[in-house]
């Protein structure tokens, strides 16, 4: 199945851009694919001291565009400069030295000095992927261990050979895993000369031109690592008990009511709770979890998640053991979902929504491109009979597809949901069947109807320009509201996510993380640096009074009644709760910021009679948590234990697992 879908990939518009001209005939050039598509080029060309690439590719109009110069010394970086633009069209100008034992660096996210004391290895903010294969040669060379610049250090381990074959070639690889620049361990393929082949997995992957064909089996190989690895972390971290769980003297979250009920037990016999009442002797024999100060909440919903290798455990440490995901590779999702619930791989309750865009030069990543109503059909019968509950349209769907679609699903019994396609507005989406909008800009671009362009980084950047002028007050405003109300439509306003855009500057740490970016690898860390959207000269002050006036428009819809739900679109766990502290942000009082996380979430989804809320009979999915939510929704951040379907999560064990420090 997987080699029939690269042929239809290969098959499809291409969203390539030009390779430039002056990138040398003999350079050693690479296909970067987005979800199996070609969309971008990596060219390596120099010689062992002084390596040279060029780096781009295209997503949904967004995508670096970078050259680098690496001058190289017993493999190890003596100097680096990496000129060109980001992921978002800003300019980068990247430098790194090392003379005389001293290494400085400078980019428009850092810069600093460091004497070093031996080997070390500079990971460069910007640069192409070709300097993961530098790395890991360097790490080869020098044991399997290296010290990192700015800071840190990074481990690799031979996972395995393989022979890859395509198109009647045949080479032999090995596949290398690096520790010490993520969360968990980074996988790359080299060739028998040490050469980068292949880097990446279903989403996003470089390989070497006229080898593209391979990279199904070697992700598919590359997978069988992670889920061996995967495996083994559950049969660690995964406590099952062994008989009730008396979670005794908890102040309890009553979702159902937004109120917090004083010392409750709450017992747990399998996976369902089985009584919830007033503190008292719990009984003989049950395994006691003393939550004298601390609040029990139903487990919490991401209602915006894209999932991946390190979101399973990230997500269990922070609380959040329900997710619902809007858009992945319909079968690495499926498959994750299994493990999970085999209890193979450590990860949340996955709820799945099918995604499906357009064919053009913006296209979405996925490999369900319609371009007839018949095939939208079509595909809505597939992703029903796969067991999705919902649709999601993006931003190159035409817009006479989207009732027809829309109809098939509601027949099905599924929700709609999505971007708003180009040339439609977010009010014209509800008309046309939509029963919720991701994102808070599709609601700002509303008001701004001469923006008909949302297949572009103008979505972003039109509202970051314009909300400030947005008058809440105005007929438009209002009756917008009013209709939302009227069609009973949801909002996942991922505010997470768009905060980033708006506030984050580079050289200063994301506004959303800042709270937690003392624990992160050190890695993880530095890539918070970047900022984000391009701010134009003297238009700073301009973005932060549009985000002001994005907090005040949520604000003014919670207060007329509109389902606000809580989903980031951003890094697992961490994301989910700045979401909530944004809500109470915008004036949602904090006991019912909990509720649109967890009963809110359950019901819109139609599984609110198992979750969403601690009642005997329901599921098992609470978390305890080391304060009081309803006074400081902050405190969600200090999770102490987690319980999903009855078994136990230690936060504090999770987060060690991926390099965290715990809350």
């Amino acid at each position: 199945m997987i080699a029939s879908i690269l042929s239809l990939l290969l098959a499809a518009p291409s969203n390539l851009p030009a390779l430039p001209p002056d990138v040398p005939a003999n350079a050693t050039r690479y296909t970067v694919l987005i979800m199996g598509a070609p969309a971008g080029q990596q060219a390596v060309w120099g010689s062992r001291d002084e390596v040279r690439a060029f780096f781009q590719y295209n997503d949904r109009g967004r995508g670096p565009k970078t050259y680098s110069t690496l001058a190289v010394r017993d493999g190890l970086p003596v100097s680096e400069e990496i000129d060109g633009n980001d992921y978002m069209k800003d300019a980068v100008s990247e430098r790194f030295s090392l003379s005389d034992g001293v290494a400085s660096w400078k980019s428009k996210a850092e810069q600093g000095t460091r004497r070093t004391a031996g080997p070390a290895f500079y990971v460069s903010m910007y640069g192409p992927p070709v300097d993961g294969a530098l790395l890991a040669r360097a790490l080869l060379r020098n044991g399997g261990k290296l010290a990192l610049l700015p800071e840190g250090e990074a481990r690799i381990e031979r996972v395995m050979d393989h022979r890859v074959r395509s198109a009647g070639k045949a080479r032999r690889l090995t596949l290398y895993a690096v520790t010490g620049v993520d969360f968990s361990p980074s996988y790359l393929w080299l060739d028998d000369k040490r050469e980068l082949f292949a880097i990446g997995g279903v989403w996003q992957a470089v390989v070497r031109e006229g080898w593209e064909g391979a990279m199904p089996a070697l992700v598919k190989v590359q997978q069988g690592a992670e889920e061996r690895r995967a495996r083994e972390q559950s049969r660690r971290l995964a406590h099952r008990p062994r008989g009730a769980v008396v979670f005794h003297d908890a102040n309890v979250f009553d979702a159902r009511a937004a109120r917090m009920l004083a010392h409750q037990d709450v017992t747990v016999e399998g996976n369902r709770i089985r009584s919830v009442g007033p503190a008292s002797e719990p009984p003989a024999g049950a395994e006691v979890i003393d939550a004298r100060g601390k609040t029990l909440l139903p487990g919490l919903w991401d209602m915006h998640a894209h999932v991946g290798g390190n979101d399973g455990l990230l997500n269990l440490a922070a609380g959040v053991t329900t997710v619902r995901d809007l858009a992945n590779d319909v079968d690495d999702l499926r498959a994750r979902k299994k493990r999970i619930d085999e209890g193979t791989e450590l990860g949340t309750r996955i709820v799945m929504a099918g995604f499906m865009d357009g064919p053009g030069p913006y296209q979405g990543p996925t490999k369900v491109l319609v371009s007839t109503a018949e095939e939208g059909r079509a595909w809505v019968d597939k992703y029903a009979g796969l067991g999705y509950v919902q649709i999601k349209l993006y931003s190159s769907i035409k817009p006479e597809l989207v009732g027809p679609i829309a109809e098939e699903a509601h027949a099905k019994g599924l929700r709609v949901s999505g971007h708003v396609p180009a040339n439609l507005t977010a009010a014209e989406c509800v008309k046309l069947g939509y029963d919720e909008i991701q994102h808070v800009n599709f609601l700002l671009l509303n008001f701004m109807p001469d923006v008909k362009e949302t297949r572009t980084p103008a979505r972003f950047l039109e509202p970051a320009r314009r909300a400030a002028d947005l008058d809440l007050s105005s007929p438009e405003v209002r009756a917008f509201i009013d209709l939302l109300k009227e069609r009973g439509t949801s909002l996942d306003l991922t505010l997470s996510a768009f905060e980033s855009l708006f506030l984050d500057r580079p050289g200063t740490m994301a506004v959303g993380m800042a709270k937690v970016a003392d624990r992160l690898p050190v890695q993880v860390r530095r890539g918070f640096l970047a900022g984000s959207l391009p701010v134009p000269p003297g238009m700073d002050e301009r973005y932060r009074k549009s985000w002001d006036k994005a907090l005040a428009l949520v604000h003014q819809l919670w207060a007329a009644g509109v389902p606000i739900e809580a989903g980031t679109d951003a890094l697992a766990g961490f994301s989910l709760h700045r979401e909530l502290e944004l809500d109470a942000q915008a004036g949602i009082p904090r006991l019912e910021v909990l509720q649109l996380a967890t009963y809110g979430a359950a019901r819109i989804m139609r599984m609110d009679g198992d979750l969403g809320s601690i009642e005997p009979g329901k599921l098992a999915d609470l978390v305890l948590v080391d304060g009081d939510p309803a006074q400081e929704i902050s405190a969600v951040r200090k999770t102490a234990l987690v319980m999903k379907d009855g078994v136990l999560y230690r936060p504090a064990e999770l987060y060690a697992e991926l390099g965290v420090a715990p809350p």
